[in-house]
């Protein structure tokens, strides 16, 4: 096992040193400034549209706007959000805040592009539902089967296995930290809740998120909100520590000013999901009438994610002091323990139950991208009921996942998020590939739902044909009839 962590890390350097980086920061930027700043010009506009979609009302298994946006939202806000910004003080510094919030803001228009291009490029299914992603729009639009493919394997295996891992055994800890049971007990209670909701479909995992990702989230930000108010003089010193420490870092910090950015930049990407081409799979389900509609909500997805429930831990560990650059108290565990040093003892177990909410939803989010992606091997996109060998192929990702879900449960902390970094990189380099070559056609929907906005007109329509190139987009055409 350590020679395979050995390598892993070895990869994890080269990719994400060389290659990953240039390419996320440099399309987001160049997404950016051809949406003219879209995460900024028309944030008023996302939050309405959120707020406003809470309350649509769907038939049969149609998914609103916003279930699709609780749906990404609960595999996004997970335990990135805790742990995993914990694990980037520890190893990178105050500063390593600093480059998730950046990454995050160009993020904001990265997810834009990828989640309109879902929309799209999504296909109707006979049940009057909608699916779709990265894997259909490589195919039907870039007319590349095989790289859709790849992409497939590599976001059930990374989601729905990789990451289920992360997030049962970050479980896992904060039950063994605040309430001293056997990870054997977890994994086996774990385990068999996954098996309730997985085989209960995609209505039930819509149903299941819409309900738990507005709890979890405001409960731990509010905590977070009462720390700040406890500590409110200390909060200019905090802001200066990060900043500060994102150019000159201190001398604990092994890697200096490069560790400092690399954490950051994938603590932040394992957090808000932009770019890695997850989001745009639950996107492409959503109903509505124009593709950007969805695009605007899922870039505001990026802001919940990173600006608000990872600052949220990044406030808590900072203003309580309780790290060390370095030490050996790190993710979760650091987290229950800052908590704890402001409210007590019953902090830890409080923030253990937030914990299992955050990671369960992931693990129910993370379970439906890699069904999705199965599906796509079917090869029949007429959205009729599965073949023979899809089906199969599915019961046995099902089991796949629960034992995941053990497997992580039971794992070393270190060696599951080096495989995630790992997983995560190719994924999002084969989205990224996909995204430059069709981001075009994202530009333009987002200029046509402006322009009908300027036009006084409420709630845009799409016309399809204000697209140039009609391939592979097949939704709207009917929709359009």
């Amino acid at each position: 096992m350590e020679f395979l962590h050995s390598i892993i890390n070895d990869i994890n350097n080269f990719i994400w040193t060389y290659i990953i980086i240039a390419a996320l920061i440099g399309l987001g930027i160049y997404f950016t400034v051809r949406t003219k700043f879209v995460q900024i010009r028309l944030i008023r506009e996302m939050f309405r549209l959120i707020t406003t979609s809470a309350g649509d009302k769907t038939e049969g298994k149609e998914i609103s706007g916003f279930q699709a946006f609780c749906v990404s939202t609960a595999s996004r806000v997970g335990v990135g959000n805790i742990a995993g910004v914990a694990i980037a003080i520890v190893t990178g510094g105050p500063g390593a805040i600093f480059w998730m919030w950046l990454i995050a803001f160009i993020g904001c228009a990265t997810g834009f592009v990828e989640s309109t291009l879902a929309q799209i490029y999504k296909l109707p299914k006979e049940d009057g539902a909608f699916h779709g992603g990265p894997a259909y729009y490589i195919k039907n639009a870039l007319d590349q089967p095989n790289i859709a493919k790849l992409f497939a394997i590599l976001i059930s295996v990374t989601f729905g296995l990789i990451y289920v891992s992360v997030q049962a055994n970050t479980i896992a800890l904060s039950i063994e930290t605040a309430f001293e049971i056997d990870h054997t007990i977890t994994a086996t209670v774990l385990a068999i809740l996954t098996a309730m909701v997985i085989f209960g479909g995609l209505h039930r995992i819509a149903k299941v998120t819409e309900f738990l990702v507005p709890i979890m989230a405001g409960v731990y930000i509010l905590a977070a909100i009462a720390i700040i108010l406890m500590n409110i003089e200390e909060v200019p010193s905090m802001f200066a520590l990060i900043f500060h420490d994102a150019f000159n870092p201190q001398a604990a910090v092994g890697g200096g000013f490069g560790a400092v950015f690399m954490t950051g930049v994938r603590r932040g990407l394992f957090s808000n999901e932009a770019g890695e081409g997850s989001v745009p799979n639950a996107a492409a389900t959503a109903s509505g009438n124009h593709p950007a509609r969805q695009g605007l909500i899922q870039s505001f997805g990026v802001y919940v994610d990173t600006w608000f429930v990872c600052t949220a831990t990044a406030f808590i560990i900072l203003l309580t002091e309780q790290y060390s650059i370095g030490g050996e108290l790190t993710g979760i565990a650091l987290a229950q323990k800052s908590l704890g040093s402001v409210f007590g003892n019953f902090a830890p177990n409080a923030l253990s139950v937030i914990v299992f909410m955050f990671a369960f939803s992931s693990i129910v989010g993370n379970y439906y991208y890699g069904e999705i992606n199965i599906a796509f091997f079917e090869g029949d996109e007429s959205g009729k009921a599965p073949s023979k060998i899809a089906k199969n192929a599915l019961i046995i990702f099902r089991v796949l996942v629960i034992l995941m879900v053990i497997f992580g449960s039971n794992a070393e902390l270190s060696f599951v998020w080096d495989s995630a970094d790992l997983f995560m990189g190719f994924l999002c380099l084969t989205n990224l590939y996909a995204i430059a070559r069709l981001g075009k056609f994202s530009f333009i929907a987002l200029e046509d739902y402006v322009k009908q906005k300027n036009n006084g007109i409420e709630e845009p329509k799409f016309d399809v044909s204000v697209i140039p190139n009609q391939k592979g987009i097949e939704a709207w055409k009917k929709i359009n009839k």
